[in-house]
């Protein structure tokens, strides 16, 4: 299980954001075994996925996505008015961002420098659980408020 709560929970603490935390088995990295293991519907669990340019060029990205769904890659591109981008491969992404894979956060980089983009479908919904920036525990909160602290902005039709 997950050690003591993280940066990004304490954030949340202290500027009195209601949230809730779930801890589940830190082996788990896949965010649809979260969703079963929580008992959140897939849709709900958003996982952050670190994409960059291809070829690499500036500080990469990161996009929140439901469990249940993939970033199409070339509709993610178009939105963001770039040639073509590609998945940072796990020991970039946790090179990048400091943070595991399984445990990688917006929430936990605010103020680090990344543009995070969440899927548009978030906007229909109050509340989503997204990782707390360690393996083994992710926080429920209010999509507006994740939107609020982390800038991220949403864009419709990137998942297939």
């Amino acid at each position: 299980m997950a050690s003591p709560k993280p940066m990004a929970v304490r954030m949340l603490g202290q500027r009195k954001i209601p949230h809730a935390l779930f801890a589940f088995d830190d082996a788990i990295r896949d965010a649809a075994e979260v969703a079963r293991v929580t008992g959140m519907p897939p849709e709900a669990v958003y996982k952050t996925l670190v994409v960059e340019e291809d070829p690499p060029k500036g500080k990469p990205r990161l996009v929140m996505m439901p469990s249940d769904s993939e970033v199409d890659l070339k509709a993610l591109a178009a939105a963001l008015g770039l040639k073509k981008v590609s998945m940072a491969s796990h020991r970039d992404a946790e090179r990048y961002t400091g943070l595991q894979v399984g445990g990688i956060s917006a929430l936990a980089l605010i103020g680090k420098g990344f543009a995070t983009y969440i899927d548009g479908r978030a906007l229909l919904r109050s509340a989503i659980l997204v990782s707390a920036g360690q393996r083994g525990l992710d926080v429920r909160l209010a999509v507006v408020d994740l939107l609020a602290l982390t800038g991220a902005v949403a864009i419709e039709g990137i998942a297939r």
